[in-house]
Formats: C-alpha cells, structure tokens, sequence
C-alpha cells in the first residue's frame, strides 16, 4: 500500500460511525441512495441476498488479477483451465457469506459458469491483453488527503502497468453490452479521482486511465478504452465529492426510490420499515 506521509489516525465520527477514509464505492452508494448508505455503512446490517452479477463480476476480476500477477512475478500467462480454475473458487468463496442469491431470468450457476469459460478465452485472445505495458501494481492501495476536511481517499487500483512515458491505472469492467467511447468517458470519475490521487503521491509521472471492458454477451468481447484526464472534470468531481462528504456528516440520510435501484437492494425490508429516525 502505498501511502501520505500524512497518515491521520484520528477517526472521524460520522452518526456513530468511524472511518478515516472514504472510497468512491461508499460515495457512489450514497449519491445513488443516502439511505442505503447509512444501512451499510452507517448502522453496518447484513446483506440478506445478492445479485448474482457482483459475485460473477468479482469471480471475473479474481481470474484477471491472476493472469497479471502471474505477469507481475515473471511467469507465463497462465492456461485457460487455469482461469477458470481461480474463477471457480472465487465463486464459492463469495457465494459461501450470502444464504441467498439472487439470479437473473433463465441464470443459474452452471449458465454462467459457461459464461465465465467464453469471456476467459475471449480474454486470452484479446490483442488488448497483450501489451508491452510492465505490470508494477495488482490491487494496489493509493490513500492521501485529496480535498482538505474531507477524509483520506483510499483508491485500489485493479492494475498498475508504466509505458515508456506514462503510468497507466487500469479499471476492469464487465458489461452486459458493448461500451463505446462516450460511455467510457461518462463512467470515468472513479478513475478521475484516482489519478488525481496518483499525481499528487506520485509526482513526475504522466498518468493514463484505461478501462478493460469485457462483455457478457453469447460471444463474448474485449476492449480497452483510453479516457482523457481533465483537470476540468477532475474539479467538478471532487467538489461533488466534497459537497456529498459534507451531507453524510451532517447526517442527512433518505431514501431515493428507484426503478433501477431498489429491485437489486439488500436493504428493502428496512428501508420499507424506516420511519425516518
């Protein structure tokens, strides 16, 4: 982990909760509902279930850190077998913390299981896994102070590679569809954030955003996209950051009903009991 010399170690109290630190997760989670945020971070329940999509996203991510890190200590990349291997396990150790699991239309285990086994060889395939980038950082920890009264970001990095002239921070995703360009650039702002992060814990390197996109389609793609740093848009989103920080401290948790949003939420028995204390 890399870190600030500036390590504050006095926690932040926060409606009973402590942290020292914040992470685009727990922002975004209160900028899609404030009222989730306090269930989950706040008061700490229990997930009751789980959607199966963040299990199989997680048990994807699992696979690729272990084709990178195979790269990282100097290996070949590892087999196809092999990735479904680590993905296989990834699965189970996730599935084993949830007693229910929530699994889209005409889903199971075994379906996405074959779903797992076309993105891994379509990953192996993809010229835009085969790079000359050096692979220096998997899940790498970046924590600093980013706006002043505001707690440390803490930034993980899904993989960290240098070119000749650049630091690239590279964010896995998959995607029920083919991404293009603009939507890259609109789902950009946790990687923003973070090379922010970079540039001011690691002065003197040119940093690069990338995102690794692969699809959950019946055959599946992989794509990179490269997204432009802006110190305009790096401003909007730290201010939105700092305005959202201050709203959670000052406590201001409410529900934010969604079409999209409360089907997938593990907090719908509670939220349907609140009664606004």
């Amino acid at each position: 982990m890399i870190a600030t010399a500036d390590q504050r170690g006095s926690p932040i109290s926060v409606v009973g909760a402590k942290r020292d630190y914040i992470s685009h997760s727990a922002i975004s989670t209160y900028q899609q509902c404030p009222l989730r945020y306090r269930f989950k971070y706040v008061d700490a329940l229990p997930e009751t279930f789980v959607s199966s999509n963040l299990i199989f996203g997680g048990a994807i991510h699992s696979a690729l850190e272990f084709h990178f890190t195979e790269l990282l200590c100097g290996n070949e990349p590892p087999s196809h077998d092999q990735l479904l291997d680590v993905f296989q396990e990834a699965w189970r150790g996730r599935a084993v913390d949830y007693e229910d699991i929530r699994f889209g239309k005409g889903e199971d285990h075994n379906s996405l299981s074959a779903l797992a086994d076309r993105m891994l060889t379509a990953f192996r395939e993809s010229p835009a896994v085969t790079s000359d980038d050096t692979v220096i950082g998997i899940e790498e920890e970046l924590r600093g102070e980013l706006i002043p009264g505001v707690p440390d970001l803490l930034a993980r990095i899904d993989l960290l590679t240098t070119t000749s002239d650049a630091l690239v921070i590279t964010d896995f995703k998959t995607s029920r569809s083919r991404w293009s360009q603009g939507q890259a650039e609109n789902s950009s702002s946790q990687l923003l954030l973070y090379s922010e992060l970079a540039r001011r814990l690691l002065p003197g390197w040119n940093v690069k955003l990338r995102f690794l996109v692969l699809t959950k389609t019946k055959t599946p793609n992989v794509e990179s996209f490269n997204v432009e740093v802006s110190q305009h848009r790096v401003h909007r989103i730290t201010k939105a950051v700092e305005h959202t920080w201050r709203a959670i401290e000052a406590g201001h948790f409410y529900p934010a009903p969604s079409p999209m949003n409360c089907p997938t939420c593990p907090f719908r028995s509670e939220c349907n009991a609140w009664t606004g204390n």
